[in-house]
């Protein structure tokens, strides 16, 4: 195959390549840049006063909770969890789907803040169904938390319909934040459920039936129909849109509130930073594939971040990706191994088959990038 020299593009201005699903370079500067000086004309205060509008229409008269937090423990959802506690008086719910591979640390970080006075409710999948369907869309799809993903999405969706609460908290808009493709124009504050499907599943889990695999088995993967969710007039709300979004910061300001414990190495595992996705030890391969298939991994996707908040240059981010990008850790790869019930080399043979030809090439013994970051 001969190999176009444009085939990667990166943003002249954070290093994220065209490669990344969904993202839109013109003129060399990606959406997610683009959106970064949007954010900068933006009047948080006002949009704190909004938030206040709608926590008051929706707190509890009865002291019940008024609002769930789909949380993981980590950095993000922990800092939403406690604003919205402490500083804004409401008594939100937190929901979790459990991690495939749950850490220690990420049972840690959870316990801590719970300690503060959250009820948290947790839902455990069937972990014989759960390692099939990671397994399987790892085969197909080179990413082993499809299911997942879905999970995490139909989970806090269910407690809001069971426990009659309307309000639901999510984090940042990703596609807005990290450049993608922008369904609705109210997306980057309200959650888009087509955005759920389209970006994040890929497809209904209503399809994934198969022999191994029942309806009953996918009920913790199934999302709601709309005509519930419009029925029951639940409200699902980006915090980031009202929150002048840093994650550094978040991390920052939870690891004051809580013992907030970072990855056991002092980075996580393909990165530089040591307090993002520590709850999961498929993570790192999550990560790996995604490199693999995009050319780009944690690293790069970290660094990128970080050179839009200003704290790292782009020289320095070269080095890290160089270092760092291409890394696969050893304790998690032997327990996702022993999770899907598979070999090395049967692991191995699956990661090259997604390796994408339109991003790599043979040089030599060495597989390379076609188009090299170069600074």
């Amino acid at each position: 195959m001969k190999f176009s020299e444009n085939l990667i593009n990166y943003c002249k201005n954070c290093l994220m390549p065209s490669s990344r699903p969904r993202i839109i370079i013109k003129n060399n500067i990606c959406n997610a840049c683009k959106y970064k000086d949007v954010r900068k004309k933006i009047d948080y205060k006002k949009r704190e006063k909004d938030l206040e509008k709608i926590l008051k229409k929706y707190k509890s008269k009865n002291k019940t909770h008024d609002c769930i937090v789909p949380w993981s423990g980590g950095k993000d959802s922990s800092y939403i969890a406690y604003k919205l506690k402490f500083k804004f008086g409401m008594n939100p719910l937190l929901a979790t789907f459990s991690p495939l591979i749950p850490s220690s640390v990420g049972i840690h970080n959870r316990d801590q803040l719970v300690k503060l006075g959250f009820d948290h409710i947790i839902l455990n999948p069937n972990q014989k169904v759960s390692s099939y369907l990671s397994k399987r869309f790892l085969i197909e799809r080179g990413n082993p938390k499809v299911a997942w993903d879905a999970g995490i999405n139909a989970f806090p969706i269910k407690v809001a319909l069971e426990k009659n609460i309307k309000l639901i908290f999510y984090a940042e808009h990703g596609e807005s934040h990290y450049g993608g493709k922008v369904l609705d124009k109210k997306s980057e504050m309200i959650r888009n459920i087509d955005e759920i499907y389209e970006h994040q599943i890929g497809d209904d889990p209503i399809n994934w039936v198969d022999e191994n695999v029942s309806n009953k088995d996918l009920i913790p993967y199934l999302i709601p129909s709309r005509k519930i969710l419009n029925k029951a007039k639940i409200m699902p709300l980006y915090f980031a849109y009202f929150d002048d979004w840093d994650v550094k910061r978040n991390y920052e300001f939870i690891k004051n509130k809580i013992d907030f414990k970072e990855h056991d190495n002092g980075r996580s595992p393909g990165t530089f930073t040591n307090y993002d996705s520590l709850d999961d030890h498929v993570d790192s391969i999550y990560y790996h594939f995604q490199f693999l298939k995009f050319g780009f991994g944690r690293c790069w996707r970290d660094a990128a971040r970080h050179i839009q908040l200003n704290k790292l240059n782009k020289k320095d981010a070269v080095k890290l990706i160089e270092k760092y990008d291409s890394e696969i850790n050893g304790k998690d790869l032997s327990k996702v191994l022993n999770f899907l019930g598979i070999s090395r080399i049967d692991f191995f043979e699956i990661a090259e088959s997604h390796r994408n030809e339109n991003f790599w090439k043979k040089i030599g013994n060495k597989i390379e990038l076609v188009n090299k970051l170069k600074i």
